[in-house]
């Protein structure tokens, strides 16, 4: 059983996390506005929070399966469902393989599979991981935010971004970037029979928009929505995600 978090009260919602986060940690500067109108369950992926580190390599339909698991656990039979970045294509595993239990699927700065830059971000980042490299913040940093975003910071405040983003990455940081570069869920898109809505941001140097587009126009009637700021645009303005979440959630 994946660990998860439970916040509010109301309809159900499950948001999944990205890559070396967890829910709390992705889904932070929304939540609170969030869970004042649904009952938000947040799980963990495997290797993050208290979640079980993986044996071996993670597999979408499994870790799809847990994910329902752990809204059932929490007391949700059915629930709209929204995934960031890593979340996104797992999301769409979950709502095509348990169609039943959602109601609305979003996806935030996510992707189907990845397409060049993001794969070899994806496997720089790998590297960086494995021999355990002094300057992987500097990586993430540069892949999470937009230009405009860092260059509003003092010298002082870059610094200590780039320390926080290097600092203690979740247990099953590896397996988790090894499962991105071997996801596509590219075949089921045309599955999708709910409202979807789909982010983009502006500025994303890590899954740059074109991969949003793609799931966009593999979904069934979903719309697109771009907002501005980069990877991590929910940190740098986080009003924009929450009011399209919020106006796609209540119909």
């Amino acid at each position: 059983m994946l660990s998860y978090d439970v916040r509010g009260t109301g309809p159900g919602l499950v948001l999944i996390h990205g890559t070396s986060s967890t829910g709390l940690g992705s889904w932070g500067t929304v939540l609170d506005d969030l869970a004042a109108r649904y009952t938000v369950v947040l799980p963990n992926l495997p290797g993050s929070g208290d979640s079980p580190f993986p044996d071996g390599p993670l597999d979408v339909d499994t870790v799809a399966d847990q994910i329902v698991a752990a809204a059932q656990d929490a007391g949700l039979e059915t629930f709209a469902l929204a995934g960031a970045s890593l979340g996104a294509p797992v999301a769409i595993k979950v709502a095509a393989r348990h169609a039943e239990r959602v109601s609305r699927l979003a996806t935030i700065v996510g992707f189907a599979r990845p397409r060049p830059s993001l794969r070899l971000s994806l496997e720089l980042w790998a590297g960086m991981v494995d021999r355990q490299d002094e300057n992987l913040g500097k990586l993430i940093v540069m892949l999470s935010f937009s230009d405009e975003f860092l260059a509003a910071l003092s010298e002082e405040q870059l610094q200590q971004v780039t320390a926080m983003m290097a600092a203690d990455p979740a247990p099953g940081t590896a397996a988790q970037i090894d499962f991105g570069l071997r996801m596509d869920v590219r075949a089921d898109l045309a599955k999708i029979q709910i409202p979807t809505l789909v982010v983009s941001a502006a500025g994303d140097r890590f899954v740059p928009p074109a991969h949003s587009q793609e799931v966009a126009d593999g979904i069934p009637h979903a719309r697109l929505v771009e907002v501005t700021g980069g990877h991590a645009s929910i940190f740098e303005d986080p009003k924009q995600t929450l009011s399209a979440l919020l106006t796609f959630l209540d119909g």
